[in-house]
């Protein structure tokens, strides 16, 4: 048998979080990196489901996954004589280069300009994993221990340096509160780089457990009674020279005034962000109050029901925590482009910044026990209980809509209606099943 050839792969990762492209072979890959591969402007609405949904553009058009020259891209390492793989995270432009409206990695590019361009600043970020390792495997139900640790420590080693490889930089693996499920953290990175190591962290993990005959499961809920896995993302401002400015000890919380006011924006806008950062059936069977996720638009310090939470530091006295002060918007999950993610928080951010909003109050304790009264004193909502609720969200903020450029948000009206359509006839359980099989 003769051997393999090797393969490099240009990827966009799609409106679904999903990574799809085109292969070709190691040796083309010179040439490549400047002609790209061909796409389709149909592809944009495809379901999670390998569906495309109704849309505008049938089977015209031609497009181009076009890698990043200035990003590097990744390596996914075979395990056991399984060949390896060189991967690049690709922008998806028309054919004469320029940018197209259905990227998602545009959107956040776009976004991330404005906020330099604006206001002198940008965001650092860390995308933060939950994920099932589904299979035949000795994981008991024993939440954080290290016997279930020790019992896949070959499959966590050989993750950390695929991860490392691939340079994402791990910072922390563990396992987590649910039945075989673990967290895997990885060190903050300015601007696009975030998302970038976010899509890239999701793809070696699979990899790795495939090779292992495992699946890594990045599904926010695999069974309605059981906990669910979230995709927190950790972030703070810093000027674009690389300055801090989320702490300021004077102020509630230890949050600066223009923190304050990206934070105002983004909780705004939060009813119809969730449309964008949670945006799969059953992402509202785990978004909801008392499973320590996001039922609310609120803020909180160290509070995690709070929909953006002021997180913990090292405040050993004599430690300087400006660099570490740092929120965490926790509605989110793995069914989102991470680049959608981050796109859609630096545009509510923006509207922050641009009014000048005051800094939310701080809530204390649990918002599920507060009255009706006492949530709109503080001007916090429940977010949308089901996915038609939070689109419904999306179509009444025109500002939160109007960010989404014509090829997006046609596309995703048809995938998100073909969506719901396929699953509207199943039981939560049995949606839960499903969306496992392709996350």
């Amino acid at each position: 048998m003769s051997q393999p050839a090797d393969l490099a792969i240009f990827l966009t990762n799609d409106l679904t979080g999903i990574s799809r492209g085109r292969a070709f072979p190691a040796a083309d890959l010179m040439d490549r990196m400047h002609a790209g591969v061909g796409w389709v402007p149909a592809n944009i609405a495809l379901t999670p489901f390998g569906v495309i949904g109704a849309n505008p553009f049938g089977p015209l058009g031609d497009l181009r996954l076009q890698p990043d020259l200035e990003a590097a891209g990744f390596h996914m390492s075979g395990v056991d004589g399984a060949p390896d793989l060189h991967a690049f995270l690709c922008d998806i432009v028309e054919t004469d280069g320029s940018p197209w409206g259905g990227c998602g990695r545009g959107f956040a590019k776009k976004a991330l300009a404005d906020l330099a361009h604006e206001f002198g600043l940008t965001v650092k970020a860390s995308f933060e994993h939950e994920f099932f390792l589904l299979g035949d495997n000795p994981i008991g139900d024993a939440a954080f221990t290290l016997q279930d640790f020790r019992s896949v420590q070959g499959f966590l080693g050989t993750l950390i340096a695929a991860l490392s490889k691939a340079s994402v930089y791990p910072e922390m693996v563990l396992r987590e509160y649910g039945p075989k499920q673990f967290e895997v953290t990885m060190k903050p990175a300015r601007g696009l780089q975030a998302a970038d190591r976010a899509v890239t962290l999701r793809e070696v993990t699979r990899d790795i457990a495939r090779q292992f005959r495992q699946q890594a499961c990045f599904a926010p809920i695999i069974d309605p009674t059981s906990v669910g896995s979230g995709v927190h993302v950790h972030f703070s401002l810093e000027t674009v020279d690389g300055q801090p400015v989320t702490h300021d000890p004077t102020q509630p919380g230890g949050i600066s005034a223009v923190v304050g006011s990206f934070v105002a924006g983004v909780l705004k806008h939060m009813p119809a962000l969730c449309a964008l950062t949670a945006p799969s059936v059953i992402s509202y069977l785990r978004l909801t109050p008392h499973r320590w996720s996001a039922g609310f638009n609120c803020f909180g310090y160290r509070n995690r029901e709070a929909g953006v939470r002021i997180c913990p530091v090292d405040d050993t006295p004599g430690n300087d925590i400006a660099k570490q002060v740092h929120l965490e918007f926790r509605a989110s999950d793995a069914t989102a482009s991470p680049y959608i993610v981050l796109g859609a928080l630096i545009r509510a951010g923006l509207e922050g910044l641009r009014a000048r909003m005051k800094a939310p109050p701080l809530v204390e304790g649990d918002p599920a026990d507060l009255t009706a009264a006492e949530l709109a004193k503080l001007g916090v909502q429940r977010l949308p209980e089901s996915l038609p609720a939070a689109l419904a969200e999306l179509e009444r903020d025109s500002v939160v809509s109007g960010w989404l450029p014509a090829p997006m948000r046609q596309g995703y009206h048809a995938l998100k209606t073909a969506e719901m359509a396929r699953v509207s006839a199943l039981d939560p359980a049995a949606q839960c099943a499903l969306y496992a099989r392709y996350y």
